[in-house]
Order: structure tokens, then sequence, then C-alpha cells
């Protein structure tokens, strides 16, 4: 049984492949299309996934499509779906449905609690869900524009980052704040203690379309100054004070629940996982990795498979290498087609050997191997790597190569063995889906990496998951040491992941990279 799962039709596209209960393949549309936030039907995507699976369009035989699917007609659109998949049935699934299957099936539980939240879907921008028998049910949904997650939009525009784009940035610049507005976005939110979220709008004004869409009330309560720029600590101390205030709303919303489980967009927010890992509420939390609109895609197939088609059993989610491959002969052929020099290394020792060479030179390494990463985090697939021993590892990531706020930290990855020494990781950090503590005695080697006194972003590296990385880590270790390499995502100016060798290429020779490491190629300036 092939079935086709696509979501995202109006941004954030994607697509995956499920067969027999397991995802075999899935890829968002802006990774492969190179289009940022694309949107559409994710053609690219479709065929990506059907190509690493080894399937074809008339071999699927079940299309199951997360809403909404189209702001045109409806009919035209199913008849082209007809057309490409000619022998496949098509499901059409709730948006927030998609949400929670992602949650739940892609989890490892049996039962649990599942919280989908984010700006709007059909109608719905959230819902808590209840499972009997590997059954999801609703018990409670939340309706547009009654939102936590439309309300962090709004003060990220405030802040001066772009809504519905840059909510990420608020996230890492509120560990510089001080949470002086929570109480008052509390209110705003309309939070009863018992679950409900009810916005108050006198608060907002239709007639402002830019700075967050805020009114006279919302300026006059706040006392901060009506169209004129805001201070940078006034903008972290928002930020700290909106970011306080959905988690307090996230868990009220949540309630009580020994495993909880969590998608939509607002979950792509890691400190407001690890407030919940940490609250001790909550026997387990697992969120979907890429729990915004792309992982619709995934929730669209596990819904099919277990509520169209009755099926009791899926395999968990434990893994996001999912994207495409490329083989030795179409990488050797593009660096050629680009007329480009490289060294070739015949085995993963050499690969693993020339690498930690580079990076204890205090060389920027560009990491591509194996398949793409699912979601918009580099674990080691398409990463940029540095040294923590290297003192210029942060600037060189953040203002030369990255070109990126300094709040907006790097991660630390290392292997699963090794991660008890140096931090305290919550049970999301394999999918750097989280963020952790550093053990006080580690402080000072991670402190260009700290988003304040002792939070860092850590990757937790299982050997079974990623053995190439995890074997390059522990060669640093035994080099240097200390196992751990920073990693953050190998793209730029704000581009989608790398996700072919020729994006790669042009990535490594438009930025400040010293080597790039491209299956068995070696690639330097």
């Amino acid at each position: 049984m092939v079935i086709l799962g696509i979501g995202g039709w109006l941004h954030d596209g994607a697509a995956a492949v499920m067969r027999d209960g397991e995802i075999v393949a899935a890829i968002e549309q802006e990774k492969v299309a190179r289009q940022t936030h694309a949107g559409g039907l994710p053609a690219d995507a479709v065929d990506a996934c059907l190509t690493t699976a080894g399937a074809s369009r008339e071999s699927v035989d079940l299309v199951a499509l997360a809403r909404p699917v189209t702001t045109s007609g409806e009919t035209q659109f199913n008849l082209r779906l007809k057309e490409m998949f000619p022998n496949a049935r098509l499901v059409v699934v709730d948006h927030h449905d998609a949400h929670a299957a992602s949650a739940f099936y892609a989890s490892p539980f049996d039962d649990a609690k599942v919280v989908t939240l984010d700006r709007r879907g059909d109608m719905r921008c959230g819902a808590v869900w209840e499972t009997a028998d590997g059954r999801l049910r609703s018990v409670r949904d939340y309706y547009s524009p009654d939102s936590p997650a439309l309300l962090y939009s709004r003060v990220t525009e405030l802040i001066g980052f772009g809504g519905n784009s840059e909510e990420h940035k608020l996230q890492w610049l509120s560990v510089r704040g001080t949470p002086r507005f929570q109480p008052f976005f509390e209110k705003v939110l309309g939070l009863d203690g018992k679950g409900a979220v009810s916005l108050d709008h006198s608060y907002f004004d239709t007639s402002r379309p830019t700075g967050g869409g805020f009114g006279d009330r919302f300026y006059s309560e706040t006392g901060l100054p009506k169209d004129e720029p805001l201070d940078d600590a006034t903008k972290a101390d928002l930020a700290a004070s909106i970011q306080g205030a959905v988690v307090e709303a996230v868990m009220q919303i949540a309630g009580e629940a020994e495993r909880l489980c969590l998608a939509g967009g607002l979950m792509m927010n890691a400190l407001l996982v690890a407030a919940l890992e940490g609250s001790g509420r909550y026997q387990n939390v697992w969120v979907q990795p890429a729990a915004g609109n792309a992982g619709t895609a995934l929730g669209a197939a596990f819904h099919a498979w277990h509520h169209t088609l009755g099926e009791a059993k899926s395999k968990p989610l434990d893994q996001l290498f999912l994207g495409p491959a490329h083989s030795p002969e179409e990488t050797k052929r593009t660096l050629e087609n680009c007329k480009l020099g490289f060294t070739t290394m015949l085995t993963d020792e050499e690969i693993v050997e020339a690498a930690v060479e580079r990076l204890g030179d205090n060389q920027i390494v560009a990491w591509f191997q194996g398949r793409t990463e699912l979601g918009p985090r580099a674990l080691g697939g398409r990463s940029l790597l540095a040294s923590p021993l290297n003192p210029y590892s942060a600037v060189n990531l953040n203002e030369y190569i990255k070109r990126r706020e300094d709040f907006r930290k790097f991660a630390a990855s290392v292997p699963e063995e090794d991660a008890e020494t140096y931090f305290e990781v919550g049970d999301n950090a394999w999918s750097l889906a989280t963020v952790s503590k550093v053990k006080p005695e580690h402080k000072k080697t991670f402190e260009t990496a700290l988003l304040n006194d002792d939070h860092i972003r850590v990757h937790v590296v299982r050997r079974k998951e990623n053995p190439l990385f995890w074997a390059l880590l522990k060669a640093a270790g035994r080099k240097n040491g200390l196992p751990v390499l920073y990693n953050t995502s190998f793209n730029l100016f704000g581009e989608p992941l790398v996700s072919d060798p020729r994006a790669a290429v042009r990535s490594f020779y438009a930025s400040g990279v010293d080597a790039m490491f491209v299956g068995g190629f070696l690639l330097e300036k």
C-alpha cells in the first residue's frame, strides 16, 4: 500500500510517501524548488519523494491531501490530481486532523494527549485530542482568530520582524529580556486558567496594517510609544513577555497528562517545548519535528492509514533523513559540470579524518552527506560545522557566513552516549526541537553558543540514525578530547536548506566556508 501525503498548499508545501504504514520519504517543496515558503501543489517534492521511495505516480494507491488545498476551484484541482495519479483514491484530511495525526501516530506512544496550535487552518487554529484504541478524538477545539500563535505573530511584527515568517527570531530574542508585559499579554489572550483562549480584539486596530495592528488601547495600557521606534531593551522585554504568556497559555490548554504530543506551527518554538519538558507536569513530551504546515503531509498519510484504511499499527517516526540522496556519479558529474577541482575519498574513514583535521585547524566545514533532513533544522546531513575550541567560531558562523543576529545561536551536536557528560538534555534533543542546559563545569567551553546563563541548543546524535556524523563527532573527541561540534544549517541569506549538490556548491562558493565535504568529494578554497 503506497500512500502519498500532500500538505502546505497555501505555504510551506511538502510531500511524504508511506509504504505499508512506514514513512519512507518526505521533503519540503522549498528545498527542491529553491523557493522559500513555497505554496501550491508541491509537484517537485512529490516527484522527489516518489523517486526516493522507488515508486511511480501510477503505483500510488491513495493520495491524502491536508486542507486547505486551494484558493481556486476545487473541481479542476481534483481533475489534475486524478490525471497525475490515475490509480489512486483521493482522501481529504482536515488541517488540524493532519497535525494531530502527525503528532500522535509518529510518536512512540500507544496513548497520549495531543495538542495542536497554529495561526489558522480550516477555521480551527488548534485542538486538544485524546486517544483511545489507537484513534484520535478531538475533545476541545479552538477557532481562528482566538489563537496564541496569532498574538505571537502580531508581537513579532511589532518588534520589527516579519509576521508568519520570522517568529523564530522573536523566540531567540526573548532570552535576553524581562517578561514585564507577560500579565498584560495573558489578559489579552483571555486565559481563564481552565484552557480557554479568547483574544480581546479591542487591543487591535484593523486600520493599522503594520506593526502588528495594535490599537490605541494597547499603547495606552502598555505605555509603549505609538508610531515611534522601540529601543532594543523594550523589544527584548516584549519578546520575553509574549514567550512567557504563550507558554502559560499552552500549559493551560494541555492541562494534565502523562504523555503529551505536539504539532502545529506554534510547536516549532523550541523554548516552549523545553518549558513543557521541564514543567514536571508530563512524564513524556514528544513534538513532531516538522510541526508546521509541511508536517501535515506526514499527518495526512498517517491519518489515511489509520482512519480511512482502519489499520491499527504504523511505524513511529524515529529519524528525519527522509529526503533524496545523491549518488557519487551524480555528485561527480555536477562538480565536473561546474568545472571545479576536488579531492576524491574512497572510504568513510578518509572523509572523517580529513574533516577532523580541518576542524582542528579552526576551519568552517560544510557537511553534505546522505539524505536530506525533513524539517527546518540541520541534523548532520546538511550542516555547517565548527569546533567549539575555535574562539572565533561564533563570529565566523553568525556574522561572516550566516549574516544573522548574534542572539540566534547555533547548536552543539554530541553523541548520545556522551551527552550527559556536558549537558542536561530534553526528550526532543534528537531533533533539535527543544533547548537544553550546559553543566556548570563546561559553561566556559560552550560560552559562545549559550542562549543565556546556561541554556544551549543541543543536538543528540544517535549512531543508528546518522552513523557517519556520529563517527565524525567521536573522531573529534579522540583528536582534541571534546566529542562536540557546533552545527548550524547549510543555507545562506534566508535561503532554504540545501538539498542537492548544485545548491551546495552555490552556497559554498557564495560564503566564507573553508571546505566542503559532499559525499566522498572534498572541495577547498
